[in-house]
């Protein structure tokens, strides 16, 4: 495998890492009503995994209000189901064919939980960022038992390493700004 190859596909699986944490982040709420905030839901139904958007519309009405409509209303229950199951602090009410969920104002409890699981998340993220570097470094070994040289081996190595400190920098940036969101509501 070549440096440039190993490389590439380092950086992608870092950028997925970030990506995915950013995402995460956006499932956090502020105190203010986001479609987003249900995009992690995953509902049970139809003898499988689907996420909320494969089965349902998702809007905000209001600011303190999402509501969840369900394609098909015989579902309504699981997908009242998958949001509670999300944990996402929010409780749904069925109200006919579809769901009411309101957006709890943020306590300053609950701000600080909220922090905690940025927190987490970012962490996650910067694993996910470290896993990355270290099977880029092991295909690197690898490709240097079957010719590749030291020197470019060496280089192939720092080009990884400045990678890895440029997304797991761009996660500690988004993880301030999270809790800087969440304290400022």
């Amino acid at each position: 495998m070549e440096t440039a190859e190993i490389k590439s596909s380092v950086t992608a699986d870092m950028k997925k890492a970030v990506e995915h944490t950013i995402a995460q982040f956006g499932s956090l709420h502020t105190g203010k009503a986001n479609p987003g905030m249900l995009d992690s839901v995953k509902v049970e139904a139809y003898g499988g995994t689907s996420s909320l958007k494969e089965i349902a519309a998702v809007t905000t009405p209001d600011a303190r209000t999402i509501v969840v409509q369900p394609w098909d209303k015989s579902v309504i229950r699981e997908v009242e189901k998958g949001i509670i199951d999300a944990n996402l602090g929010l409780n749904p009410l069925v109200d006919g064919g579809i769901l009411r969920v309101p957006v709890p104002e943020l306590t300053g409890e609950r701000r600080t939980e909220l922090a905690k699981q940025a927190g987490s998340m970012a962490e996650d993220g910067r694993v996910r960022i470290r896993q990355a570097r270290r099977d880029g470094l092991d295909l690197l070994k690898q490709a240097q038992n079957d010719s590749l040289s030291e020197d470019d081996a060496k280089r192939c190595e720092k080009e990884i390493q400045s990678e890895h400190d440029a997304f797991i920098a761009e996660i500690n940036t988004q993880l301030s700004s999270k809790e800087a969101d969440l304290k400022k509501v």
